[in-house]
C-alpha cells in the first residue's frame, strides 16, 4: 500500500504547533516498513529539516515547488497523475483534486470564535478550506473532542466521520530537568535574570490573550500585600515568535513599565524548551481558544505546575492537573498565580498531578491511531 503525506509543514525553519504535529506524526508513521510512503514537499527540504525522519527505502521524497497556492495547484496535479492509495493531510487543507481515500487533520476552528485575530481574507480562506476539507475527506482526524464538537456544530460533520486522536509529546525530550547548570545556561541564552519566573511559550498573537496575562502579572508584583519574598525579582518570560497583530502586545509590555520583570525572549528552540519549562515556578497558557494546547502538556511532562484558561480543548487536555480560569478574567489569572506562588503544598500537588496526566499522552499512540485511520479508509482495517 502506498500512502501519500503532505510534508510541506516539515520544510520550515522554525516549527510551531501545527508544524511540530506534522513532523512528529510523520516521522513515526513512516517507521512502518510494511507500507510505502511518498512525502510531498512544496520546496526542496534541507538535510536539517529531514534530520530525525530516519527515511527508509520505503519512503520517497517529492519536492514540487509552485509559486503560489501549492496545495490546490501542484499537489492537486500530482494527485491527478500519481495518486497514492491513501492521502494524509496533517493540517487542514485538502487539495482540490484528491484521492477518494483521503484523511485530513483539523486542529481547531478558532477563527470562528475570535475572528478579530485574523485578517478578513485569511478568515475567509480558513472558513472555506476547512469546511471543504472536512466535507470532502473520507475521514477527519480531530485533535480534541472540543474540535470534533465544533466540526459537528458549525459544519454539520457527522460524528461517525470523525476520529478524535489527541497530540502526544516526545517523552525522551520533555521530562523534568534536574541539572541546574543546564537550566542556568539556557536562562542565560535567553537573557533571563536570576530569580523565579513564570513562563509562557507560543506564538505572540491576540488569540493567546497575553495582554491580560501581563496585566495580571503587573498587578500581582505591584501589590504590597503579595506576600512573596522575591516579588521584585519575579519575572514573566514570554517565549515565541511574533505572529499577526503582535505589535499591540509588544506595546502593552512597554506600557506596563516593568522592563526587568516582563520579558519577551523570541522564538524558543525545541532543544531549549525542557530546561525553560523545568526552571519555571509555573507555566501559564491563558489562550482565548485552543484546538489542543500542546505547550500545556509539555509543561506538565517537565514537572512544572500549569495555570491555563478553561477555553476550547484545554480543560480536556489538562483534566484536574491545572488551575483553570476564564480567559477574559485578568483577576482570576492573578489569583491563580498568587495561590500557586504562595502555597508550596498546592504547587507540589499540581506538579504530581501534571506528571500523571502527561503520562496518558504520547506521539507513538497518536501515530498508531493515525495509521489505523489511514488503513480504515483504504479498507485494510
Amino acid at each position: 500500500m502506498k500512502i501519500g503525506i503532505d510534508a510541506s509543514r516539515l520544510a520550515v525553519g522554525k516549527r510551531t504547533g501545527t508544524e511540530n504535529y506534522a513532523y512528529q506524526v510523520t516521522r513515526r508513521i513512516i517507521e512502518n516498513r510494511q507500507h510505502d510512503f511518498a512525502l510531498y514537499f512544496n520546496k526542496p527540504p534541507t538535510s536539517l529539516q529531514l534530520h530525525g525522519l530516519n527515511l527508509g527505502k520505503n519512503v520517497t521524497t517529492c519536492a514540487m515547488p509552485a509559486p503560489r497556492l501549492w496545495t490546490h495547484t501542484r499537489l492537486s496535479f500530482e494527485m491527478l497523475i500519481h495518486a497514492p492509495d491513501a492521502l494524509f493531510i496533517p493540517a487542514h487543507v485538502l487539495p482540490l483534486y484528491h484521492p477518494l481515500r483521503s484523511v485530513v487533520t483539523i486542529h481547531d476552528l478558532g477563527y470562528l470564535y475570535h475572528p478579530e485575530a485574523h485578517t478578513p481574507l485569511s478568515r475567509m480562506y480558513l472558513n472555506w478550506s476547512t469546511r471543504f476539507s472536512a466535507l470532502k475527506s473520507r475521514l477527519v482526524i480531530s485533535v480534541s473532542q472540543a474540535t470534533a464538537n465544533d466540526l459537528e456544530r458549525h459544519y454539520g460533520i457527522s460524528p461517525e466521520k470523525i476520529r478524535v486522536i489527541p497530540h502526544g509529546y516526545d517523552r525522551e525530550q520533555f521530562k523534568p530537568i534536574k541539572d541546574s547548570s543546564l537550566i542556568a545556561y539556557v536562562r542565560t541564552k535567553y537573557n533571563i535574570e536570576p530569580g523565579p519566573y513564570i513562563f509562557y511559550v507560543g506564538t505572540i498573537q491576540p488569540r493567546k490573550n497575553l495582554e491580560r496575562l501581563m496585566e495580571a502579572f503587573a498587578a500581582l508584583v505591584r501589590d504590597e500585600n503579595f506576600d512573596y519574598p522575591a516579588r521584585h525579582q519575579l519575572q514573566l518570560v514570554l517565549g515565541g515568535k511574533p505572529g499577526w497583530m503582535s505589535e499591540p502586545i509588544m506595546q502593552k509590555a512597554v506600557a506596563l513599565n516593568l522592563p526587568e520583570q516582563i520579558k519577551l525572549v523570541g522564538y524558543v528552540s525545541d532543544m531549549d524548551l525542557p530546561a525553560l519549562y523545568s526552571g519555571a515556578e509555573a507555566f501559564t497558557f491563558p489562550s482565548l481558544y485552543e484546538g489542543f494546547g500542546l505547550p500545556a502538556l509539555e509543561a506538565m511532562a517537565c514537572g512544572v505546575p500549569v495555570i491555563c484558561s478553561n477555553a476550547g480543548s484545554l480543560p480536556e487536555v489538562v483534566g484536574d492537573a491545572a488551575l483553570l480560569h476564564h480567559p477574559l478574567d485578568a483577576k482570576a489569572i492573578e489569583w491563580n498565580l498568587r495561590r500557586l506562588l504562595c502555597n508550596p503544598q498546592l504547587r507540589g500537588e499540581m506538579i504530581n498531578k501534571g506528571l500523571r496526566r502527561a503520562a496518558l499522552f504520547s506521539w507513538e499512540k497518536c501515530a498508531d491511531e493515525t495509521l489505523a485511520t489511514l488503513m480504515e479508509v483504504a479498507g485494510k482495517k
